[in-house]
């Protein structure tokens, strides 16, 4: 017969069988509080809990970015009359947002939020056909910012226009 090993609680048993005789050896377990293995213990553990904390930190930081705050803009100078030619459309930041201002005659100006309502995708001006357009899925504005054709859901946010000396000044309507 083979030596078998067996647990029986804290000991472990050795069981030899030789010529009829058997014989048992408990061995008691390593004894794993010494000093030495509890500072071993310690550097390692911390040791990977600072690279687990080195490497969910940032990807936590990232998921979670922090608050910017908006500036309050009222009205932004889009630029210069002479800059924009009848039947030609100009897209100015209004803040933190894109605004599409459309010159349609020497004398009517409109503007208008340049994001579709639908994905909000960057609008333009089509000269050709008057309208606004939507790239991402071909929907289209009148020139009073009304959805025409296409997915959009709800008409472009209007803005107000103003002609201050030869500057063009777009503003939020009251």
């Amino acid at each position: 017969m083979w030596p078998r090993l067996r647990e029986e609680g804290r000991f472990h048993a050795v069981l030899f069988y030789a010529g009829g005789l058997v014989s048992v050896v408990h061995i008691p377990p390593p004894n794993m509080d010494g000093p030495r293995r509890n500072l071993l213990r310690w550097l390692l553990g911390g040791g990977f809990s600072a690279s687990l904390i080195s490497f969910l930190y940032p990807a936590f930081k990232f998921m979670n970015p922090p608050d910017i705050p908006e500036a309050s803009v009222n009205e932004v100078i889009a630029g210069k009359v002479q800059d924009l030619k009848p039947n030609t459309g100009k897209i100015v930041k209004f803040g933190s947002l894109p605004v599409l201002l459309v010159r349609t005659t020497e004398t009517e100006w409109s503007a208008f939020s340049a994001v579709c309502t639908h994905l909000n995708c960057t609008v333009q001006y089509k000269e050709a056909t008057h309208q606004i357009w939507c790239a991402c899925h071909n929907g289209l504005y009148n020139l009073n910012g009304q959805v025409v054709s296409g997915p959009p859901p709800h008409p472009l946010e209007p803005y107000s226009v103003h002609i201050r000396g030869d500057e063009v000044v777009i503003s939020r309507r009251a």
